[in-house]
């Protein structure tokens, strides 16, 4: 299809050279004409609309005309006798060549020697042609429609001033000519009709070298470069090269305009579009220079926090998905190079366990250490221990600008070796009395180093701020990417503490479950900040907080109480000793659930729950409902019972309370108003062995709370109820289970094949409206909802 009907003819604007004449004030009168027809052109490729793809190679038809010289040789040259030949060529950096490198193209056309190129417009001249001038003769391009013929035409014009370009600015002279040629360059890529990334990076890409090659100029003279090329890098990541170039800049120069003005939009560009940082480090580089400089602006911080807002946006929701993992992986990177030299000055360092739990073991060292830990003698060990009170030994490792001060508590490691060769509980009382062994090291950074520790920190602290990033901030944060000398640093985690703070006041279960470690065996947040943790500095408030949040969610689970019972029993007596409330609530949950088996321990708690009014109080409780339940056993009372439609939680809770169900085996819940919050009341009914909840809105948290306590549950009914995968999934630790209805949930082919392997006494299931529907088995009969 012609898509250039008016094209044709001498007055066709596409045979006008598209920019300025290169590098050579010698411009005549006639050349400043043609850039007068200009803003006409531009006005008519923007009022078409027409837009070409660059070429790189393609077939067409060539025919060579040589310049005729004498009358037979015109008479062989004319159109009568004239030849085409099919090629396929390919438009290189520097020429024009054939693949099949015979007749007219036996020789590639290199574009120094094309003089010229336009549309034939003379009368009778073959259809969609294109003419190259060359020295002694013309090339004939001849295409299959108009749209081909015009994107050759545009093609060819771009690789030839490209080429043009690239040799002009490879040796310049006269630098104010060449800032003149960097505009026009500019100029040339943001008004061609051809739409390709290497029309935009070429230019860059050409005064990148050309910076690189070039280090001897002026602050102004490079400047006045970064704004010739502002235009281009709107819409265009800066090539690595140049992005050392704006680097330099901005640690040279970070008060001036150019990286107000200039650099913004391109480090918000980034920031918005980029997807790996890996594929460009100095993206990631330019990007945390450009922050560090307008952390030197006389209002610092403000000024960034300014842009972090600026990036978010207005409203609560950010509307750029990509902006919160760019700075997130911009200020890890600037955290790490604060340390990286002493990183790289350690080849054995000491792990985050070994930190906390104090130095390695001369024998377990490499024997080439660049650094030496020292260790107190046996004499001062002793002579320490006969002391009223245990004093603190310091060893000091120095390392070229980082003095590390280790402070090791000999007395409590004397007591470790001492619980690890016994099988035995540990005291738990001499655990409240001696300090949990802690190692801290004082890193003393470089004044450049701490300046950028606390800029961005700061970052991470402002990103906390806000709601709709907290969920995804406290994920990426989770695995705790940080080096382990940062973990160590005092300062650092001082002010970090204020994120994990954040995450621990979130009520969103997203957010403060990333508190916890990404998997077993590894700390997380809640073990580095809790009492006897590396960067644990207070007396446990961010530790009560922490596991108050985690009680309040899903996790009043045995599992997490076990946890807690192993690890940090210690910290939670010592806490509940002090009267705060939710450690005195765990240890009453820990006695509820027989949680602690040891009879020592068990006296231990009830003893520090005595200590205190509270603790009395709550103990009390504990005891009533103890009594309660065995009475509620002993009495036995109905076998059955189904609540009214529209019951709520608050209605269950109340007439469980009233009356005695220690027999009760069926309880149908089915479309009442029940949530999750009901399981609290349910996992007190010893004989329970059918449950039905059709059609409730009892999620997730309540079945894993099911899962810890009825575990002897036969019949459970879910159908219609708003459970997922991640729910379903902790019924595989109820083996009784014989009969299950999943019917119009949110149930997964891979979660029913787990939940057949892990129950083998499964023998009913009902999947239908389920994703797991076309997966069962024909041996397990389908039920009906009941």
């Amino acid at each position: 299809m012609d898509l250039t009907s008016s094209s044709g003819g001498a007055g066709d604007p596409r045979q006008i050279e598209e920019t300025k004449p290169l590098l050579g004030g010698e411009m005549s009168a006639v050349e400043g004409g043609k850039l007068g027809a200009v803003p006409c052109r531009r006005a008519l490729l923007l009022c078409n609309g027409m837009r070409y793809k660059l070429l790189q190679e393609g077939d067409i038809q060539v025919c060579v005309i040589r310049h005729p010289r004498t009358f037979l040789s015109k008479i062989l040259t004319s159109k009568f006798l004239r030849r085409w030949e099919p090629h396929h060529l390919t438009l290189a950096d520097n020429s024009l060549a054939s693949a099949t490198p015979t007749g007219y193209m036996e020789n590639s056309v290199s574009y120094s020697s094309i003089e010229d190129v336009q549309l034939l417009s003379w009368e009778n001249a073959p259809k969609y042609c294109l003419q190259l001038t060359i020295p002694g003769g013309t090339v004939l391009l001849q295409a299959a429609n108009s749209y081909l013929r015009d994107q050759w035409f545009h093609s060819l014009q771009w690789k030839k001033k490209i080429y043009k370009y690239k040799k002009v600015l490879s040796n310049p002279s006269r630098w104010e000519v060449v800032l003149k040629e960097i505009r026009t360059l500019v100029d040339m890529a943001l008004t061609s009709p051809l739409q390709d990334d290497s029309i935009h990076q070429a230019p860059l890409e050409i005064v990148s070298k050309l910076l690189s090659e070039n280090t001897n100029l002026t602050t102004q003279e490079h400047e006045n470069i970064i704004v010739a090329i502002a235009p281009l890098l709107e819409n265009n990541h800066p090539p690595p090269d140049l992005c050392e170039f704006f680097c330099k800049h901005c640690r040279e120069r970070p008060r001036s305009m150019v990286v107000i003005e200039v650099f913004t939009p391109v480090v918000q560009r980034i920031l918005k579009h980029n997807m790996d940082f890996g594929k460009c480090p100095r993206l990631r580089l330019f990007t945390q220079e450009y922050i560090l400089a307008l952390n030197e602006l006389n209002a610092g911080m403000e000024v960034v926090k300014k842009f972090i807002h600026s990036m978010h946006g207005p409203t609560g929701q950010c509307p750029h998905p990509r902006v919160l993992p760019n700075l997130v992986a911009v200020c890890l990177a600037a955290i790490y190079s604060c340390y990286e030299e002493f990183i790289n000055s350690r080849d054995n360092s000491p792990s985050l366990k070994e930190i906390r739990n104090g130095c390695q073991q001369q024998c377990d060292r490499k024997p080439n250490l660049p650094l030496r830990l020292l260790h107190t003698s046996p004499d001062l060990v002793c002579q320490e221990a006969t002391l009223s009170e245990s004093r603190l030994k310091s060893v000091i490792v120095t390392s070229n600008e980082i003095h590390v001060e280790v402070e090791r508590n000999n007395t409590a490691n004397q007591k470790m070796t001492a619980s690890a060769g016994n099988d035995s509980e540990p005291n738990l009382i001499d655990c409240l009395m001696v300090s949990p062994t802690c190692s801290t090291m004082s890193i003393e950074l470089s004044a450049q180093a701490d300046r950028i520790l606390g800029c961005y920190v700061e970052i991470l602290k402002i990103l906390s701020d806000y709601d709709d990033w907290r969920p995804a901030l406290a994920s990426l944060l989770q695995p705790i990417p940080f080096p382990k000398e940062a973990l160590a640093h005092e300062k650092f985690t001082k002010e970090l503490k204020y994120v994990i703070q954040r995450f621990a006041e979130d009520p969103r279960q997203e957010v403060h479950s990333c508190l916890l470690s990404v998997r077993t065996g590894k700390d997380g947040w809640f073990q580095l900040y809790s009492p006897g943790g590396v960067a644990c500095d207070d007396d446990g408030e961010l530790f009560a907080s922490m596991v108050h949040i985690l009680m309040g969610s899903c996790y009043k689970t045995k599992k997490f109480l076990l946890s807690l019972a192993e690890n940090k029993l210690g910290p939670c007596m010592l806490l509940a000793l002090r009267g705060n409330q939710t450690m005195v609530e765990i240890l009453c949950l820990m006695l509820e659930y027989n949680i602690i088996d040891n009879n020592d321990t068990q006296l231990q708690i009830i003893s520090t729950l005595e200590s205190t009014d509270v603790g009395k109080k709550m103990y009390e409780q504990l005891c009533d409902r103890q009594r309660e339940l065995k009475e509620l056993q002993r009495k036995g009372g109905p076998t059955r019972l189904t609540l009214p439609s529209k019951s709520t939680d608050a209605d269950l809770a109340r007439l469980l309370s009233s009356g005695s169900f220690g027999n009760l085996e069926n309880l149908s819940l089915a479309f009442t108003n029940v949530t999750s919050a009901c399981a609290e009341h349910l996992i007190k009914l010893p004989s329970l062995k059918q449950l039905n909840l059709w059609s409730t809105q009892f999620g997730d948290a309540g079945l894993r709370l099911l899962s810890e306590h009825l575990t002897m549950l036969q019949v459970l009914n879910l159908c219609e109820t708003p459970v997922t995968d991640a729910g379903l999934l902790a019924l595989s630790s109820m083996k009784s289970l014989c009969s299950l209805n999943m019917n119009s949930t949110k149930l997964s082919a891979d979660t029913y094949e787990d939940l057949k392997a892990k129950l083998p006494n499964l023998k009913e299931v009902d999947v239908r409206y389920t994703e797991a529907c076309p997966s069962v088995h024909p041996s397990v009969r389908l039920l009906p909802c009941l």
